[in-house]
């Protein structure tokens, strides 16, 4: 178990539940449950003939998740693996009613807050940011592994830092010397990198590149498209889909995926006939985001990047 109760403020939390429309008869899915509140109101809802499959790699939110939802237990089933495996648990399990789909993407505030973890410049720890703790690849691995040429390019890309060529090459000048152990370390060096200008004024000089490295190590982006594609595969007529971003590659990826699942017929517009077949598979609820209210914000200030989409099944 984590070394401090796992605790997290679940995101628009009034809004993924209206989002869901929950109903009687169909089975849900929280791709991401963490330390259990989205799954708890789902839970709370559920009527008899009702199910609730969670998801999430971190076993100690699993452990975390069972506790906070004991009262369930008859009618959940827990799945420690990542949500890429959407579609093939929907499909071992047979489920043919699927009602909603609901995924709160990036990293919990408990694995944030728990030093162990190594996923904080706050905190010194260990380099690691792994959210399933029995992966092969750790933030470690890639900073002391990867070549500069790597580096640039996910600390440009995760990161949109603008600064990424010089923090590739201080990572490497420093652990040409000895590997870089701790978060700290790594915070330092990126500190070093940038211009003390440019250090003074809005987030923590390492954020950026911490959150690359943390989308790297837990291949975030690569399972957002093939996790919205299963649910919409599954999901009966008029179910849900509720996805929470927390940075514009998240949302960017979460809004095409939708709109090209909503498109249908991909023929040249010349063609007298469809003859690719496609059909419109869902449409979105809403074309703008649903954003945090102001009273959200200010009770947890963590929401304040968060963006919900949801898109129903035609």
């Amino acid at each position: 178990m984590p070394s401090i109760p796992f605790s997290h403020v679940s995101v628009l939390l009034n809004e993924c539940i209206e989002a869901l429309d929950i109903k009687d008869g169909y089975t849900y899915v929280d791709c991401t449950t963490g330390g259990g509140g989205h799954s708890l109101e789902i839970a709370k809802r559920l009527g008899p003939s009702s199910r609730l499959i969670c998801f999430d790699r971190d076993d100690n939110a699993i452990a975390a998740a069972k506790e906070r939802l004991k009262d369930y237990l008859d009618k959940i089933t827990f799945i420690n693996d990542n949500f890429s495996e959407l579609d093939r648990v929907l499909t071992e399990m047979n489920v043919e009613n699927l009602g909603g789909v609901l995924a709160d993407l990036g990293c919990s505030s408990h694995q944030f807050d728990c030093p162990e973890r190594g996923f904080s410049y706050s905190h010194n720890a260990r380099l690691d940011m792994r959210m399933q703790t029995d992966a092969p690849l750790s933030a470690y691995n890639v900073v002391n592994e990867y070549s500069e040429a790597e580096l640039k390019r996910i600390i440009y890309e995760y990161g949109e830092e603008r600064f990424a060529p010089r923090i590739a090459s201080a990572i490497v000048k420093f652990r040409s010397e000895k590997p870089i152990e701790t978060t700290f370390e790594l915070s330092d060096i990126i500190k070093s990198a940038i211009p003390a200008a440019c250090r003074n004024d809005g987030p923590h000089p390492a954020k950026r590149t911490f959150q690359a490295i943390r989308i790297e190590v837990n291949a975030e982006l690569d399972t957002i498209k093939p996790m919205i594609i299963a649910a919409a595969n599954h999901l009966c007529e008029g179910g849900r889909i509720a996805v929470i971003s927390f940075h514009s590659l998240e949302d960017r990826l979460v809004k095409l995926s939708y709109r090209e699942l909503a498109q249908g017929c991909t023929c040249p517009k010349d063609f007298p006939i469809c003859v690719c077949g496609k059909k419109p598979l869902i449409m979105e609820v809403s074309k703008k985001p649903i954003l945090p209210s102001a009273e959200e914000l200010e009770i947890n200030p963590r929401s304040r990047s968060a963006k919900l989409r949801v898109a129903k099944k035609i």
